[in-house]
């Protein structure tokens, strides 16, 4: 890996002919470039020899503040779905909708397979994303052993965290929101500011996580 910003940790590059075992092999994400794995400091960045991307950006008492903003996004979450999320006035009519009421909106007739797949992307992919994290680093936060089937929880993690969607839902709600203010007077619920809130936990908690520091640490963890 090449020095390019902050502090940084090079690897060198290698080939397969070099005889070196396949498990201290690096495989960039991006372009495949196999490197050295070294150890890496706390507060260094390792970056790819070839592409840049960065491979590995330790950073000290991470793993407990991961864990801290998952758990605190789950609370949120909970709040999110039961309290009043909007309130529309038109006419003299009052209509207050809470985020269970946005996703059951859809639940009658050709419509309700759309149920189902708004209730997964906004809120049980994002549960158990956020489950499986608190379940597979709070025990090595705590400078214990990793819970049994860490690895598998941790793994399920990484696979969901491209169908969690709730920032995308914020972001569309907050399209229709522009469109419907001139229509009627809109009024911001709990479970707004705190979904907001939750997607600004969630985005702050993925960037503290390095995924290959967290792998490396379950597998010396289990020895």
């Amino acid at each position: 890996m090449v020095d390019v910003s902050e502090p940084t940790v090079a690897m060198s590059r290698t080939a397969p002919t070099d005889g070196l075992d396949p498990d201290r092999l690096i495989a960039c994400p991006t372009c495949d470039a196999l490197q050295r794995d070294m150890p890496v400091p706390a507060g260094a960045n390792a970056r790819c020899h070839r592409c840049g991307t960065i491979l590995m950006a330790p950073r000290e008492g991470a793993m407990t503040r991961i864990v801290m903003l998952a758990a605190t996004a789950l609370v949120l979450m909970v709040a999110a779905v039961f309290f009043p999320f909007l309130e529309i006035s038109a006419g003299g009519m009052v209509r207050r909708s809470s985020l269970l009421d946005a996703v059951l909106a859809f639940s009658t007739g050709m419509m309700l397979p759309l149920t189902f797949a708004v209730a997964a992307l906004i809120i049980v992919l994002p549960v158990i994303r956020l489950s499986t994290i608190v379940y597979a680093l709070a025990p090595m936060a705590l400078g214990w052993h990793p819970a049994k089937h860490a690895v598998a929880a941790f793994r399920v993690a990484q696979a969901l965290r491209p169908w969690a969607m709730a920032e995308i839902f914020i972001v569309g709600v907050s399209v229709a929101l522009v469109k419907v203010a001139g229509l009627a007077k809109l009024s911001f619920g709990p479970a707004f500011w705190t979904f907001a809130v939750l997607v600004l936990v969630t985005v702050l908690s993925d960037n503290y996580m390095c995924r290959l520091t967290v792998w490396k640490t379950l597998e010396e963890r289990r020895k």
